[in-house]
């Protein structure tokens, strides 16, 4: 799968990580890590300061605070840009339960547990833009990979109907499919 999509690897292990089909663990995607930012606001405070000098020496100083106000505003924006990238989902498939859990980027959880036999997968096909991938099942809905693109989500979904497939076989098929 792509970059924003990865298995859980925590560490930990259990009794039921035997009869684990599916973990995945989904976060959005950041195209400036932190080296990048750093030399960014390296550039645009240089920036400020040189743009700023000139308009000081010829005696319009009121121009520097608006400069140093612009390189806050651009500083306080992606630090907020990197909060929302704390968020992410992790979907677990067992041949007993689909699990998704879903984490903002406060830290909030939100569990949501289906029965993989009555499971259904639902995506636009082919993919749009604003495509939806929804688990739906006895009246219930979640919507999750809301923040990966439409490739990303019609490749997650490929992934979990096949996943799902297999958790529907009995454990001897899906011992001899491995």
């Amino acid at each position: 799968m792509s970059a924003p999509i990865a298995p859980a690897t925590d560490g930990t292990t259990s009794p039921n990580d035997a009869a684990l089909l599916l973990n995945v663990v989904t976060y959005p995607h950041r195209s400036l890590n932190s080296t990048g930012f750093l030399i960014l606001m390296a550039a645009l405070c240089g920036g400020s300061f040189i743009i700023g000098m000139v308009f000081f020496l010829s005696g319009a100083w009121p121009v520097v605070g608006f400069l140093g106000l612009d390189v806050l505003v651009v500083y306080v924006a992606f630090r907020m840009n990197y909060r929302a990238a704390l968020a992410y989902e992790t979907i677990t498939l067992t041949p007993a339960a689909l699990e998704v859990t879903q984490v903002d980027s406060r830290g909030r959880s939100r569990r949501s547990t289906f029965q993989p036999y009555w499971l259904a997968v639902e995506m636009d096909d082919p993919p749009r833009r604003a495509s939806r991938l929804t688990l739906r099942s006895h009246g219930r809905s979640l919507e999750i990979a809301r923040f990966l693109n439409s490739e990303e989500k019609a490749e997650l979904a490929r992934t979990l109907r096949h996943a799902i497939r297999q958790s529907r076989q009995p454990v001897s098929a899906i011992n001899a499919d491995q």
